[in-house]
């Protein structure tokens, strides 16, 4: 029987150091280049295709994205386009719903690896969070990290904000964090929202200079983007990465 850890919004911490995202969002905004460099250039549509993900790799090579984000049956085709490119390529597990098991995110944490993907976003286990499980979530969170960090691989946990209270939210950043998360994540872009500058700015302050906080769901412009970036984030996933960086200048 798991034990129920009441979630306490006094256990939070937030002196973590500081990042100064004002400076980071004048910086990243200051070339279409800098901007490109921090989104991660996403296709995770059920029905994407195989032509569908060579060409968000070759948009990835040509604007040099911080990375191509695809589902897990396309990361060897990922892998193979963007090959001496120096774009690393991102895949999903535990994706969108946050309900696998432990053993299965390990299990597809380092099966990617081994095809050569470097970056794995996973879902927060959600049904755990709301119940108080902190033993629970922090232990799913733990098993990947453990795999994506001995494969040199990072790790973004998605909390998927739009499901969670302002407590839940705090709690699982702060879970996520101590769990050995690279970045946390507001949402998979599949739930009942996706980023919001509110949600960004609420893990920032959990997550101070300690890890890194990724904006999803629902980006389209660059004035979504300058929102998120003020509010603290400092990588970007969207599909709409070509038409943004575009507002800045690319061709």
């Amino acid at each position: 029987m798991n034990v129920v850890t009441p979630i306490r919004e006094e256990d939070i911490e937030f002196d973590h150091g500081s990042f100064d995202a004002a400076a980071f969002a004048r910086q990243t905004l200051a070339s279409w280049q800098a901007l490109a460099a921090v989104i991660d250039h996403t296709l995770l549509k059920p029905e994407a295709t195989g032509e569908q993900i060579e060409s968000l790799c070759d948009e990835a090579i040509r604007y040099r994205f911080a990375c191509a984000m695809v589902n897990p049956i396309w990361a060897s085709t990922a892998v193979s386009v963007l090959s001496g490119t120096g774009i690393p390529v991102g895949a999903t597990i535990g994706f969108p719903l946050g309900a696998s098991l432990a053993s299965t995110l390990r299990q597809e944490a380092a099966a990617l690896a081994r095809l050569g993907v470097r970056e794995l976003d996973m879902v927060i286990p959600i049904g755990y969070l709301k119940s108080g499980n902190r033993q629970a979530v922090e232990h799913t969170i733990h098993a990947a990290a453990t795999v994506a960090h001995h494969h040199g691989a990072l790790l973004k946990v998605i909390l998927e904000t739009a499901l969670l209270t302002v407590e839940e939210k705090l709690r699982g950043a702060e879970i996520a964090i101590q769990a050995g998360a690279d970045f946390i994540k507001t949402s998979t872009g599949f739930s009942t929202g996706g980023a919001t500058a509110a949600d960004v700015a609420l893990l920032r302050g959990v997550a101070g200079a300690r890890c890194g906080v990724k904006a999803a769901g629902g980006i389209r412009t660059l004035a979504d983007v300058r929102s998120l970036l003020e509010a603290g984030a400092n990588r970007i996933g969207a599909s709409a990465s070509v038409s943004i960086v575009r507002e800045l200048g690319a061709e």
